[in-house]
């Protein structure tokens, strides 16, 4: 009789474990879901003002609980709303330390005054920065994320951060003169 209690324990106790093991694995698939619909809000600029590396190691931290939903100065306001409806918690400012909400940008290079030493093109997170070593470079404005991590390595300061132009989606027609609105 005891050995039949041991065995239907040592059964008992597999059956627990591999059910904790497919609970930790839902687990876990269900973070990297999560994570996933988080990137997808965020603005994929790659700034790196919210301390981590990127978008996706941001969204990941969020889907731990390991950081606030206010981190994002390129999303500004509009992602934290967004992050903070999906994640059903409440809205909050954006925490300054991580900078402030400013509008879109991208960089120039004065191609003329560029000395083609490549620190701007190893500083791009997105591969918007195009030329070869003492070769001029120029911006990929389509690409370029306004991150601004190539301006600090340029030795001959020839980077400059501009407005970005408006995309299609969010150009509007402008209302005729003299209509009142």
């Amino acid at each position: 009789m005891s050995i039949a209690i041991a065995m239907a324990v040592l059964v008992l106790g597999a059956l627990v474990a591999a059910r904790a093991r497919i609970c930790a694995a839902a687990s876990l698939r269900g973070s990297h879901d999560l994570a996933a619909r988080i990137d997808r809000l965020l603005p994929q600029t790659q700034c790196g003002r919210c301390l981590y590396a990127g978008c996706r190691p941001y969204a990941e931290a969020i889907a731990r609980g390991e950081a606030r939903i206010n981190r994002c100065p390129p999303g500004g306001a509009a992602t934290i709303a967004r992050l903070a409806q999906m994640l059903g918690v409440e809205p909050m400012a954006l925490d300054p330390l991580h900078g402030a909400e400013a509008p879109a940008s991208v960089v120039i290079i004065d191609e003329e005054a560029c000395i083609g030493c490549t620190k701007c093109i190893q500083a791009c997170p997105v591969d918007a920065i195009i030329g070869a070593a003492r070769q001029m470079h120029t911006v990929i404005a389509a690409e370029c994320t306004g991150c601004e991590l190539c301006v600090p390595p340029c030795p001959v300061d020839c980077i400059a951060v501009v407005p970005a132009p408006p995309s299609p989606r969010a150009w509007r027609w402008p209302a005729p003169i003299g209509v009142c609105a």
